[in-house]
């Protein structure tokens, strides 16, 4: 208390300064027309800027939940999709598909906590293992296309082998020139996949969409793979050499969805005791 009296001694004359000071400020502003709409005018904009910057932090360090929202309500969206599509397939209107088929792909939303691009064999973790029903052979995929396949799993985090690995491989369809071919990277461009097996005698357009086809038990059918970027002419082949730009930017991957088919088990249970017979 001693020292905080000496103070107040020593400085004086510098608080008797600063009190005038403000008194002086304080009449001049309530004296005054002119100055006293300059204070406020002056006050406000710095007040409205320092609100501005609080707003800007606030919802920057909010953007992870909205994120993780955001991809909670895609995963919703793209469940009530499958289930309409599904129910309404491109066949005979006497073909009705029962609601068990139909209602046959779930989809869990996870975190994105590991990717590589780099390598001839790429591998993505997520933040989601078995405790959250996840096995491997799932399917994944992103908000804008198609991501890999899980391989391995332990309780909280999965490891998926990303379609950018030299031994990935999926069946696709071209959606205008309605063929069949299997996606496949190359090794060279994270960006870029090849599509194979296109007979040279079928009209290929660039920027034809190419999505999963209905011959995989991973993948829903019509999951994006990506777009065609160039149609070239494999030598001394019957396929065309067709590049395709990958519909998933995996440089930066936040979120992605692991698709459960529900009735996988038992489809592969009747082709492998088809195979067994033969």
């Amino acid at each position: 208390m001693g020292e905080l009296f000496d103070f107040i001694v020593r400085s004086r004359n510098f608080i008797l300064f600063v009190l005038l000071e403000v008194i002086c400020f304080y009449f001049i502003i309530n004296t005054s027309n002119y100055w006293s709409a300059t204070y406020f005018n002056t006050s406000n904009r710095y007040a409205a800027q320092m609100l501005a910057w609080s707003n800007a932090v606030s919802e920057y360090t909010q953007l992870r939940q909205v994120n993780a929202d955001l991809a909670a309500e895609n995963q919703r969206l793209n469940q009530e999709l499958m289930k309409l599509t599904q129910a309404q397939p491109a066949a005979p209107a006497q073909y009705k598909a029962d609601s068990l088929f139909a209602n046959r792909f779930k989809y869990t939303v996870a975190k994105v906590v590991n990717n590589t691009t780099q390598f001839a064999n790429n591998y993505i973790t997520i933040d989601k293992g078995t405790d959250d029903g996840i096995q491997p052979g799932m399917g994944v995929i992103s908000p804008t296309g198609i991501v890999g396949k899980v391989k391995i799993c332990n309780r909280h985090f999965s490891v998926i082998t990303s379609i950018l690995h030299s031994e990935f491989l999926v069946s696709s369809k071209l959606v205008k020139a309605n063929e069949i071919g299997t996606a496949r990277w190359d090794g060279v461009d994270p960006n870029l996949v090849k599509l194979r097996d296109i007979s040279r005698i079928k009209p290929v357009s660039k920027g034809d969409s190419v999505v999963t086809s209905e011959f995989n038990s991973t993948f829903p059918p019509g999951i994006l793979v990506g777009r065609v970027r160039s149609v070239g002419v494999e030598p001394n082949q019957t396929f065309h050499d067709i590049t395709l730009n990958l519909a998933t930017n995996f440089g930066n991957l936040a979120f992605v969805y692991v698709v459960q088919n529900l009735l996988r088990p038992e489809q592969e249970q009747l082709e492998k005791q088809l195979e067994t017979e033969k």
